[in-house]
Formats: structure tokens, C-alpha cells, sequence
């Protein structure tokens, strides 16, 4: 993430959210199979997707307020 969550568009959000779901998964089954050398990359890798949805979710609920604060 070269930039800040803030500063990504909708769309790059998305982008992100979804490579680093797919790199947690091919983390999980490195884990599995024992390739994985560096255990803490599956933690740093969750805390990215729980940083990403949380942006994602403060931007759908910034979102709702000012369409509900316009109605």
C-alpha cells in the first residue's frame, strides 16, 4: 500500500482488499503445506484486510449520512 488508505478510490480500495485476500490465501496454504518461513506475514496480512474493510465501511456510512442528512 503505497498510499494512504484515504487517499486510494473506491475502486483501488477494492483492488487491495481483494489482492490481499488472495495473498492471505496463498499465505494459509504455504502455512499448510510448511513453505511458509515467515509466520508473521499471515498477521500482517489480516491486519491489512481489517484496515482496508474499515475504510471501506467508514466511507459506505459517510456515504449514508450525507444522503440522509440531504433527504
Amino acid at each position: 500500500m503505497a498510499k494512504s488508505l484515504t487517499e486510494l478510490s473506491d475502486a483501488d480500495l477494492a483492488s487491495e482488499l481483494a489482492e490481499a485476500k488472495r495473498d492471505l490465501h496463498a499465505l494459509r496454504f504455504q502455512n499448510a503445506t510448511g513453505e511458509l518461513e515467515n509466520t508473521s506475514r499471515l498477521s500482517q496480512v489480516r491486519r491489512s484486510i481489517a484496515r482496508l474493510m474499515t475504510e471501506q465501511r467508514a466511507r459506505e456510512i459517510a456515504a449514508e449520512a450525507s444522503t440522509g442528512a440531504s433527504s
